[in-house]
């Protein structure tokens, strides 16, 4: 593949304007326009070359364009791409068995249901956990509760917003959907004492990305698995983020050894090419999703497939994998300089995947962000003084270094 670099003594970094046309503007972008991208590089339109340490939210396990991945795509464009699901098509039931194979050592994977967002897969769970807790549990008509953790980020639609602790996320969405409590991230004791007969399930992140890469107590997720256990409630991990090799694991829950009852995927099941998600596990609890009750035009459509099918090939190799455990160790060992040099205040993560804090007297997370733009490095902020890094896991250890260096440049 070729690698597209920054060239030494580039022009200053073109703005780009806030829009001004009919675009929404519900995202504040740094200011560059990219046209085109090749593993961890990616260009504008002047050509310039910048290095990508953001991998799209972990969209982008596989860097952009992986040759596997776009082959597949186009393959798959000259046969079929769109059926509904009124009708099946040939890689429906290969996707879901291949996908269902990858899992099954890490869950019981008896059911996949695939879905197109994140999101989507994260109210598909829900669903289910509520139906199951009222079809299998026997929890009364409308009193079913799901326990949930602060800090998180399932998603933006309205159900999902009414249990964020992001104010941002939820103020002037209400009215808010009841039936959910919010306990501390990482509490184990908080955790059980909200859980009751009511409770249909636990939803978790094994690590929470967007609320800064918070990597919880050891010992936590077992915790959470055995409280469900005694209250016979759903274990629901959301490896949206953290899932298909980000954390040096095919699930971050491996980590801790804990086999969760369902799991939600997306964000890079779908490779950075077409959008991908999927809820799998128990089928005594997707099964209680008949036809009627849920759906979706263009989940598990032939393009998805297709794509996610060649996602599960690379992954079953086991080198995306092995590729994070290697560099994420390296990139910690890095980061940790950083914070011993004082450039830092602290740093945390697993595999290739960081969360960065920034001394608020240097500046705010954003500042940092347009700090490394102007270096040709692409990172993105959250929460103040907070910048994440999660390069494709395709990267290079030399590429990895020249975005670690431009970090401590722009530091110091």
């Amino acid at each position: 593949m070729t690698t597209l670099r920054a060239e030494p003594g580039a022009d200053d970094v073109r703005a780009a304007p806030t829009p001004t046309g009919h675009l929404a503007h519900n995202y504040h972008p740094l200011p560059v326009r990219l046209v085109s991208g090749e593993g961890a590089w990616v260009r504008d339109a002047t050509g310039t070359a910048y290095l990508d340490l953001l991998a799209g939210y972990s969209a982008l396990n596989f860097g952009h364009r992986h040759p596997a991945l776009v082959a597949a795509a186009h393959a798959q464009l000259d046969r079929l791409t769109l059926t509904s699901r009124a009708f099946d098509h040939d890689l429906l039931d290969v996707f879901a068995d291949r996908l269902a194979g990858l899992l099954a050592p890490l869950l019981p994977a008896d059911l996949v249901l695939p879905m197109n967002t994140g999101a989507e897969a994260v109210e598909t769970a829900v669903k289910a956990a509520r139906k199951w807790g009222y079809d299998v549990k026997g929890v009364p008509d409308g009193r079913a509760t799901i326990v949930v953790a602060s800090g998180n980020f399932h998603g933006r639609t309205t159900t999902i917003v009414s249990f964020s602790s992001d104010d941002d996320a939820r103020r002037g969405f209400g009215p808010y959907t009841p039936g959910f409590r919010v306990v501390p991230y990482g509490d184990a004791d908080a955790l059980a004492a909200a859980v009751d007969e009511a409770t249909v399930a636990v939803l978790l992140e094994p690590v929470q990305g967007e609320a800064g890469v918070i990597v919880p107590p050891a010992g936590y997720l077992a915790a959470a698995r055995a409280v469900c256990d005694r209250a016979r409630a759903l274990l629901v991990l959301d490896e949206i983020q953290s899932g298909l090799g980000r954390t040096g694991t095919t699930l971050a829950c491996e980590l801790a050894g804990v086999r969760p009852d369902l799991v939600t995927l997306g964000k890079a099941l779908g490779g950075g090419i077409v959008p991908v998600s999927a809820v799998v596990g128990r089928g005594d609890v997707l099964g209680v999703l008949t036809p009627g009750t849920h759906g979706s035009t263009f989940g598990g459509n032939p393009l998805a497939c297709a794509v996610g099918l060649a996602v599960i090939d690379l992954l079953e190799t086991g080198e995306p994998q092995a590729m994070a455990r290697e560099l994420g160790a390296h990139l910690h060992a890095r980061l940790a300089a950083m914070v011993d040099d004082g450039l830092l205040l602290g740093t945390r993560g697993v595999g290739l995947w960081a969360g960065v804090d920034v001394d608020p007297a240097w500046g705010t997370g954003r500042d940092l962000s347009e700090a490394l733009l102007a270096r040709r490095v692409l990172v993105k902020d959250t929460h103040g003084s907070t910048v994440r890094i999660a390069p494709p896991l395709t990267i290079s250890r030399g590429d990895l270094d020249q975005g670690l260096d431009a970090l401590g440049d722009a530091l110091r």
